[in-house]
């Protein structure tokens, strides 16, 4: 029988009830004679692309400046942690307490200048500076000894290049100034041209990828962030092809019974028009 502590619905409970009440309505979906079928068989594993597509459902809220949704997708984000937390109380691992004293002794350790003696008055530059020191101290402390150590795995590939290069620049691995890059990319869209007739599979592959981690290292010394760079492309490309669609709808058609001609000229449309509303 579920208690009735996860059933009441209080609004003026305060924020450590609330977690509470979250935490055990968790186990009781875990609960492996009155809990939920769907819930008892996941796993770590099986519940990690769901945490990763929370994530970015918090990014697509916040950059539609959507803050109801915005507060509903925290809340499924929140509960993925508190899922990860439970499976992992049940293996004898961790609870959540532990995961929530981690982060604030990490938080607490990682900010001397706000919760220590060091003083504040630094640059953010500085500051970043001061928080590589400190992560490197903590890899070193977890026996990560390479610089690359610990960049995740799991991270979007764009995402990840970023990191990395990133780490290796820190050390001094970085083209000094943004004509090499420019240079190395037209000399790996070269070889990605001679090798797409002469190249398997897997060989074709590893140009193809090595383009694109020149590319992200482009955007890193423009400054720009890769993975936000093409989240907006993909947007622009969305609502352009919306437009096509929208256009050849008035004449009676879709996109199956247009040529490519009548939509490319409405693509051109609505780029100019686009370009032009920019002035």
């Amino acid at each position: 029988m579920v208690p009735n502590t996860v059933l009441i619905h209080d609004e003026t409970a305060d924020l450590a009830t609330q977690i509470q009440r979250l935490e055990h309505i968790m186990a009781c979906l875990r609960d492996p004679v009155s809990g939920c079928p769907w819930d008892i068989e996941q796993t770590f594993a099986s519940i990690a692309p769901h945490t990763i597509e929370e994530g970015y459902e918090v990014a697509d809220a916040i950059a539609q400046e959507d803050w109801p949704e915005l507060r509903g997708e925290l809340g499924d984000l929140l509960f993925q942690t508190v899922f990860h937390a439970q499976m992992a109380r049940e293996a004898g691992h961790f609870a959540l307490v532990d995961v929530v004293k981690a982060i604030s002794d990490k938080m607490v350790l990682r900010h001397p200048h706000v919760f220590g003696a060091q003083s504040n008055a630094k640059s953010a530059d500085q500051q970043v500076e001061d928080w590589e020191v400190i992560k490197a101290a903590e890899r070193a402390g977890k026996a990560q000894k390479g610089v690359l150590d610990g960049v995740a795995l799991g991270l979007p590939a764009l995402m990840r290049a970023t990191k990395l290069q990133n780490r290796a620049a820190r050390v001094g691995f970085d083209w000094p100034d943004i004509g090499q890059v420019l240079g190395k990319l037209t000399e790996e869209a070269g070889e990605l041209a001679e090798a797409r007739d002469s190249l398997g599979p897997d060989d074709l592959d590893e140009e193809y990828g090595d383009m694109l981690f020149v590319m992200t290292n482009l955007g890193r010394h423009l400054g720009l962030d890769p993975e936000a760079a093409l989240r907006r492309a993909n947007d622009k490309f969305t609502r352009r092809f919306a437009f096509i669609e929208a256009e050849l709808a008035r004449a009676g058609k879709t996109p199956h019974d247009a040529s490519l001609e009548e939509m490319d000229a409405h693509w051109n449309t609505i780029r100019r028009a686009e370009k032009a509303a920019k002035g």
